[in-house]
């Protein structure tokens, strides 16, 4: 079976993300894995409804030229199983090749590039600032913590490396970054994926690794701007 590895990377990787993210009790303020900062729900705004969320993502007057939204896709069912990796098996989950984060509060979008298969795509969550941190960190160790293994999805396998990033400085309160290698059929795509939280909101982009970084920077921006605006 043929598996266009270049349209489905971020589907899988968005899988492999489709994991039970809720973090156990985390009363009072928890430490940061990344930062040493407090995760002081107390100090942060309170949680974004999906609504609100869907306006602070990209859109094409934000990329430029070139870009194209993707069509949401019906949910797909597809069996995602992780092979040779046991950190990320043991996080469990009913993963599908659409997934998402549990995070109840959540939005997303994602483009093509100069009708390439060039992509890049963007999540929007928000929670308290701790259930945020606990669940992504935990998810990102896990995915970095094999530097190889495989992923079967809907029967095909697909062969992942993976390579942990040094993170953005400077941006927002945590900062978490991977380099994803996909393989299947004799082709390869490589896939870069950068989350920042800040304060109860996380962002989530994914993509090719030049427009990753090319709008990382205006995607936090415009998750933040309203907020900042408010205060």
């Amino acid at each position: 079976m043929r598996v266009r590895v270049a349209t489905t990377a971020l589907g899988i990787t968005a899988a492999l993300l489709a994991v039970p993210a809720c973090s156990t009790d985390t009363t009072g303020t928890a430490p940061s894995a990344r930062t040493g900062k407090p995760a002081d729900d107390a100090l942060n705004a309170a949680p974004l409804s999906s609504a609100a969320l869907e306006t602070r993502l990209l859109d094409e007057s934000d990329l430029g030229s070139g870009y194209l939204r993707k069509p949401e896709r019906p949910a797909q069912h597809d069996d995602v199983t992780v092979v040779s990796c046991p950190a990320l098996s043991e996080l469990g989950g009913d993963a599908t090749t659409d997934g998402t984060l549990t995070f109840p509060r959540k939005a997303k979008t994602a483009f093509t590039y100069g009708g390439s298969s060039s992509e890049i795509s963007e999540e929007l969550y928000s929670d308290s600032a701790s259930k945020l941190s606990a669940g992504i960190d935990r998810i990102f160790d896990a995915m970095t913590g094999c530097p190889t293994y495989q992923v079967v999805a809907g029967g095909t396998p697909i062969d992942m490396a993976s390579q942990k990033l040094p993170t953005p400085r400077g941006l927002g309160d945590e900062q978490w970054s991977q380099l994803l290698t996909f393989s299947a059929a004799g082709r390869s795509t490589v896939v870069k994926q950068t989350a920042i939280r800040d304060g109860s909101l996380l962002l989530i982009v994914s993509g090719s690794p030049a427009l990753v970084d090319r709008h990382l920077d205006k995607a936090l921006a415009k998750a933040l701007a309203k907020a900042t605006a408010a205060n």
